[in-house]
């Protein structure tokens, strides 16, 4: 029993002993089949000369690296430029400006010369309402028909005031031939030299224009 039990033992060791073999065969062949597959790459690829040239980075010219002595001169002649151009604008600009004001100052003009024609019209009317005022008796203002004419009139010199006419209104002033227009001369030693006395044909501006010339006498 002892002997059976002994070939027993032994033959179960070298039969683990075959089967670790054969592991460490099977591995080791692994082993080979995987290196025998690398492939090793030795091949190149030729590049023209020229080709290899041109492919390598140029240099920067010093004249056109930053800080180059051209680059600031070209830097400097386009700060010149820039600013010409913005003083040619002003300059334009300003200009622009200047015609702008004068056409319309022109325009203001023309139409100070159309509207002085218009309202040079008007002024006899103005004289005539004057007069028929004047002609009416004390007694007779209230009635409806005085009345009417004299609301006429003052209508009518609000519209004048509104576009700029108004009278002049220079008795007792001094005489200033810029808006007088003196037709007559009086002796009067209470009254000081070159007093208006009266004004006889009343004179209007308009605006700062002289619209007609006050006819008026004067005191010597």
């Amino acid at each position: 029993m002892a002997d059976n039990k002994n070939k027993t033992s032994t033959k179960k060791v070298k039969t683990e002993e075959k089967a670790a073999d054969t592991i460490v065969g099977e591995a080791t062949a692994e082993v080979k089949q995987t290196e025998s597959s690398t492939v090793e790459i030795t091949d190149t690829v030729d590049i023209p000369e020229q080709q290899a040239e041109d492919a390598k980075p140029k240099p920067v010219a010093r004249e056109n690296r930053r800080g180059g002595k051209a680059l600031r001169e070209e830097n400097e002649q386009l700060k010149e430029r820039l600013t010409d151009a913005e003083e040619k604008y002003k300059r334009l600009l300003a200009e622009c400006e200047n015609i702008r004001q004068r056409n319309e100052k022109e325009s203001s003009k023309l139409y100070d010369i159309g509207a002085k024609e218009v309202l040079s019209n008007l002024l006899p009317v103005v004289d005539n309402f004057e007069r028929a005022m004047a002609a009416i008796p004390d007694e007779d203002k209230d009635r409806p028909f005085e009345a009417g004419v004299a609301n006429i009139y003052k209508q009518l010199m609000v519209s004048l005031e509104n576009v700029g006419v108004t009278p002049m209104n220079c008795a007792g002033t001094q005489f200033d031939p810029t808006y007088h227009n003196a037709v007559m001369h009086v002796e009067d030693e209470s009254l000081e030299e070159n007093v208006i006395v009266e004004e006889m044909q009343k004179g209007y501006m308009y605006k700062e224009q002289v619209l007609r010339y006050s006819m008026v006498k004067v005191a010597n």
